[in-house]
């Protein structure tokens, strides 16, 4: 859940990014205002606003623009640099980590291969061989591809 008001939006694009990254957070939701930092620039990265490589704000120049003390988006920067979301280049900023993106894909495999897991349990549990389920994912696949509903 995104805690922000959308009454400000800071145009990253002096930060060589050029997308539009909505940060106001709201100081009596209850959620520190770190977290609620922290949580944008990681939407920001699910939805694509932010790519691998793209730089984010600057540390002073967010804080005055969201009105709130340097230390916090310092905190919420550090913190995202633990987690291997961005990286901190002294002297050169903040930039979203190549590894945010492959941890989106590893993610992604992951829950797709349980779900795999399940349904091909399920069907074997239904009769259906090896080469029956073989056929029937390709099959499918075929069919979303004509549909146009293919992804990549």
């Amino acid at each position: 859940m995104l805690l922000c008001y959308v009454t400000s939006t800071l145009r990253a694009a002096d930060a060589g990014t050029g997308a539009d990254v909505i940060v106001r957070p709201n100081p009596s939701s209850g959620v520190p205002i770190y977290l609620q930092l922290m949580e944008q620039v990681k939407h920001n990265i699910e939805t694509g606003a932010l790519r691998p490589g793209d730089q984010l704000p600057g540390i002073r120049p967010l804080a005055e623009e969201l009105v709130i003390n340097p230390n916090t988006v310092a905190k919420a920067y550090r913190e995202l640099e633990h987690e291997g979301i961005i990286e901190l280049r002294h002297g050169a900023g903040a930039f979203v980590s190549h590894a945010a993106g492959e941890k989106k894909l590893t993610e992604r495999l992951r829950a797709g291969q349980t779900i795999v897991a399940a349904t091909v349990d399920k069907l074997r549990s239904r009769g259906v061989t090896e080469a029956e389920i073989r056929r029937l994912f390709e099959a499918e696949l075929t069919r979303q591809a004509v549909r146009g509903g293919s992804r990549g």
